[in-house]
Parts: structure tokens; C-alpha cells; sequence
């Protein structure tokens, strides 16, 4: 008996045979898909849209240019509408004449990064060292700055300085350039050294220091200032940014010979908060005012500027033909560093953070008036681990 076929079979039972069915998604749309599954598990994991900037990982940076891509493309948007759960395509910004499709190769192109693919074999490529590689992962491991409200107003600042000429940004030369209290901008991002550890030799014979640094987007990198060097080095558009010029606020050779503008007041705290009266010989609050310092002063036990407590004279400096406003503001600055971090409650029961307060020894508010007096405040920087100026590098 001749071998019976499916064809057959079917016949028998009256079926007709299924006609093979085609897929309904094209391998673009697959490629979509997929591409949209990526970012979709990226946001379970933090929570959050990928987002761009230097200081993310490549991963993340690839999937956020990738998601604009896919909210500007109205086809994208109608295939990924169902699977959307997440919300990510909801505030689509429509582009007329986008092109359809933004493979993984554009994306790195367009974040700088040579795919490997497009190298070949036999063609010497530069490898970095391991040095390098150490010094790039310790710039890229940056991390949520938890008390960044301690340095906003310190980058605010630099940034009204730069804006208005008072501080100017250089090439960056060398490693003694990298101190506490200093500015540099680095990938683009303004970097401040807000601590730095004791001096060590490493495993080279060089000598080097651990630095915590802060970036003006909120977060921060614990790292050695070596790898700090070589980044700012190897960046090209890394630079420095210097101190603000003090400029001729005072009449050469210090002469009285001309109209009284003001006071510069340094007073002392009587507080008996713990954490204040034990900083009673190196806290002061440093002012400028038009006005009578002993009337300023009278409310002191009730002026959170004045933390709440009464206050007493420790000196004060007449001030002839300067701008007041603009000295107190120079001062503020020089100073920054050594501000006093304390949240004071009012009678109101509102939370102040005085401005005016800095720890910093009597002796050393003498040397930078001196210092102003003679025009060279600008070639110095306040160290408050060492409590002394330091000559600054320019």
C-alpha cells in the first residue's frame, strides 16, 4: 500500500491545510522592541529614566540617547504604545524628518566611542595602561554628594565670578596646582577640592595625597590627586580656575585721606551652645557695615545672624573710600571654606544658617586685611587645615 501523505490525511477529514504564516513584526521592530525592553529594565532597576552626562555609565548614556530617539520617531511610539507601561514615551516631542532607525554603532559614534568592530585586526590600536585605566575608573565613580547644600552657594558664587570677570579660567600645568579650596572645570563639570588627606609616597616613590572632591551637579569622588592631574591633563578642555583679584581697595601706603565709607567688624560668639563655646577663640563673624557697630549688636540674643546669643567686639578696621558691599562680598568668598556649618532656630521656630560666621584665628583675619591693604590678597588662599594664608599658585 502506497505510503499516504499529510496532504491526504487532511483530505480525509475534510481540514484544509494552514497556509505558513509570515511574522507580523519586521526585524527592525524586533530590534526596537528589544532596544525599548533594555531601557524598560534599566528603570526597574533604579527607578528612574536613563539619564545623560559624563559622569554616567556608557550603559546608561547609551540607553538615554537612545529613548530620545525612540520618543522623537511617531512610528516608535505607536509600536512601543502597548508595552509602555512605564510611562516613557507618554511626553513625546514629535521630529519632523528623523531618521527611522539610530543603530548601536551611531549611538556610540555620537558619545564619542569607536566601535571595535570598525578596527581591524591587524591595525596597532593604542591600549592605556593600567595607571590610566585606574585614574579614569576613580574620575568616573562618583557618587551622590549627601550634604551638597554645604557647597552650593560655593559654586554659585565662582559662577557670578566668572561671569563678571573676577576670576578667569587657565590651562591646567601641574600638579601643585591641586590644593583644598581650589576650583577646576573637568569633563565640562566645575570640580571644587573640599578635602584632602595627609601626603604619602606611593608605590612609584611619588608623593600623593587622597582629595575629596565636589562637582557642581551634586555629587562627589573620593580620589588620589595624581589621577585628578592626569585627568584634567588628558581633558582638553580641563582647566583651572584662579582666585578672585582683590583689586585696589585700599589707597596705597594705607594713607587716611579720604571719605569714610563703612567698618569691617570681627566679633565673637558668648554662646554657651556646646559646639559653639568650644570654638570661642577661633569663631568669628566678619561683617562690613555702614552703621554703629555697638547699636548693630544689641539684639544679638535674638538674631539668628547673631546666633541667637549675645556677642562682643573683638576689633574693627575704618574703611575710607571703598565699596563696602563689594569688600564684605570679597571677604564672604576668600573665607568660604571656613564657613561655619550650623542651622540656628529663630523665635519663630525657623530654621537660619547664618552666613557670617567662619572659623578662622583672629590673627589670621588680621594678616588678610593687611593682605588687602596692600593689594596682594589675590596671590593667597586660606588654608584652614593649617589655619594660615598660603601663597597661591598663579
Amino acid at each position: 500500500m502506497a505510503e499516504r501523505s499529510d496532504l491526504d490525511i487532511l483530505a480525509d477529514l475534510d481540514l484544509e491545510p494552514l497556509e505558513e504564516r509570515k511574522s507580523a513584526i519586521s526585524s527592525r521592530d524586533a530590534r526596537i522592541i528589544a532596544g525599548f525592553e533594555d531601557i524598560q529594565k534599566f528603570v526597574e532597576q533604579h527607578g528612574r529614566p536613563p539619564q545623560h552626562g559624563e559622569g554616567n555609565d556608557i550603559f546608561e548614556r547609551i540607553y538615554a540617547v537612545r529613548l530620545d530617539r525612540l520618543r522623537s520617531q511617531p512610528d516608535c511610539v505607536k509600536l512601543l504604545a502597548d508595552m509602555d507601561h512605564q510611562g516613557l514615551l507618554s511626553d513625546t516631542a514629535i521630529v519632523e524628518n528623523e531618521p527611522a532607525e539610530l543603530e548601536d554603532a551611531e549611538i556610540l559614534a555620537a558619545l564619542g566611542i569607536v566601535s571595535e568592530a570598525e578596527t581591524d585586526i591587524t591595525t596597532l590600536r593604542y591600549v592605556r595602561s593600567a595607571a590610566e585605566i585606574q585614574a579614569a575608573e576613580e574620575i568616573a565613580e562618583r557618587t551622590r554628594c549627601e550634604n551638597f547644600e554645604d557647597f552650593e552657594e560655593l559654586f554659585k558664587v565662582v559662577k557670578s565670578d566668572l561671569d563678571n570677570g573676577e576670576r578667569q579660567t587657565r590651562r591646567f600645568e601641574r600638579k601643585s596646582e591641586i590644593e583644598q579650596g581650589r576650583f577646576f572645570i573637568l569633563d565640562g563639570v566645575t570640580a571644587y577640592v573640599a578635602e584632602e588627606g595627609e601626603e604619602f609616597t606611593n608605590a612609584s616613590g611619588n608623593r600623593d595625597k587622597r582629595l575629596r572632591v565636589i562637582y557642581d551637579n551634586g555629587t562627589e569622588s573620593n580620589l588620589l590627586a595624581r589621577s585628578l592631574q592626569k585627568a584634567l591633563t588628558q581633558d582638553p578642555a580641563g582647566r583651572r580656575i584662579t582666585e578672585p583679584d582683590a583689586g585696589p581697595l585700599f589707597n596705597k601706603d594705607g594713607q587716611i585721606d579720604g571719605r569714610e565709607t563703612g567698618t569691617i567688624y570681627v566679633l565673637r560668639s558668648l554662646s554657651e551652645r556646646p559646639e559653639i563655646a568650644e570654638m570661642h577663640n577661633v569663631l568669628h563673624k566678619i561683617g562690613v557695615t555702614g552703621g554703629d557697630v555697638e547699636k548693630r549688636i544689641v539684639n544679638a540674643a535674638k538674631d539668628p545672624t547673631f546666633l541667637m546669643a549675645p556677642v562682643e567686639i573683638v576689633e574693627t578696621f575704618k574703611l575710607y573710600d571703598i565699596n563696602r558691599v563689594a569688600l564684605e562680598n570679597l571677604l564672604h568668598r576668600f573665607l568660604a571654606t571656613a564657613r561655619l556649618n550650623v542651622k540656628i532656630t529663630d523665635r519663630l521656630g525657623l530654621k537660619i544658617q547664618p552666613r557670617e560666621w567662619f572659623v578662622v584665628p583672629f590673627d589670621v583675619i588680621v594678616d588678610i586685611v593687611d593682605r588687602i591693604k596692600d593689594g596682594t590678597l589675590h596671590e593667597y588662599v586660606y588654608r584652614p587645615d593649617e589655619a594660615r594664608l598660603v601663597r597661591s599658585v598663579q
